[in-house]
């Protein structure tokens, strides 16, 4: 496995920072982030280290010197918006730019690409997934075509009161992962695994890593502390920020022995990209920069 980090915490810097960054702090890869120019639509979005709409062969040589350079590889394109958002043009332009990314992977040598698959939150599951039929299948279908592999991360984008009741993701969990990989059995076609939203959903990390370990195409390593009190106090109905906490690995309640145990099981031999979305940290560049070389240390007992 070779320990990375999510490039989404340091807006404020430049790939060729970023990357010097990762190998100053003892990581072997970075998740680069590919939103379109100038679209935050929330926190850790809109972030663009690579703008693959402008991505020129001097870019791609700039990149892979980068790389050879720092020795830090990339482990993925990053792009995570709504591609099945109720509102068409926000949903057009996801998927437009998502197919961009997909392009833009093997001209960099890469074949991994991580996003979300979206919802529209006001609707259940099963109302969702027409569209889900509609959209996903030729995206798997243009990924196999690029030789690149498509991480779905298992964040349910249900934090906030924009987001609810449904949240903004599908890929919540093993009985809709069930359902989306026998809809569509590509090997291109994968899980970003992230064990911290398990944990505040109260779900069991280790059956769900040894269930799809062969879904695996790339993981994020992500802490969160559930409240006890908090929950006991405004139940699972409330908001979910209201009763957990992310954290940063080793700070909350994901079993980090058990999941590498796991993990080192299934034969995964990919990236695990710590991804800082920890308050407690975010003040200020000086705190993130701090944050990710605090999980490097603690990780690296894991990850060699």
């Amino acid at each position: 496995m070779q320990l990375g980090f999510v490039s989404a915490i340091l807006p404020d810097l430049s790939l060729a920072e970023v990357m010097r960054l990762a190998a100053d702090a003892g990581y072997a890869c970075v998740e680069v982030m590919c939103w379109p120019v100038g679209r935050a639509e929330r926190r850790y979005a809109g972030v663009t280290h690579i703008d693959v709409t402008t991505l020129d062969d001097a870019r791609v040589d700039e990149v892979q010197r980068l790389v050879a350079e720092t020795g830090v590889s990339i482990s993925g394109l990053g792009y995570y918006p709504n591609p099945l958002s109720p509102d068409e043009s926000e949903a057009a332009v996801a998927v437009e730019h998502l197919r961009k990314v997909i392009a833009a992977a093997p001209r960099l040598g890469l074949d991994t690409v991580n996003t979300f698959v979206g919802r529209d939150w006001t609707r259940s599951i099963d109302d969702n997934w027409p569209r889900f039929h509609k959209v996903w299948p030729p995206l798997v279908a243009l990924a196999e075509e690029h030789g690149v592999r498509i991480g779905i991360e298992n964040c349910p984008m249900l934090f906030t009161a924009d987001e609810w009741p449904g949240g903004k993701n599908l890929a919540i969990s093993p009985a809709v992962w069930e359902r989306m990989f026998s809809e569509i059995p590509s090997p291109a076609f994968g899980l970003n695994f992230d064990p911290s939203h398990l944990i505040w959903q109260q779900m069991d990390v280790a059956r769900a890593v040894r269930q799809f370990g062969d879904r695996l195409i790339h993981v994020h390593a992500k802490d969160a502390r559930l409240d006890r009190d908090k929950l006991d106090r405004v139940g699972i109905l409330a908001h979910p920020l209201e009763y957990h906490t992310p954290k940063l690995p080793g700070m909350g309640d994901v079993d980090w022995g058990s999941f590498f145990s796991v993990l080192t099981d299934t034969g995964y031999e990919g990236p695990v990209c710590v991804e800082v979305e920890d308050r407690a940290y975010e003040d200020s560049l000086a705190h993130r920069q701090a944050a990710l070389r605090q999980s490097q240390r603690f990780l690296a007992q894991y990850v060699g």
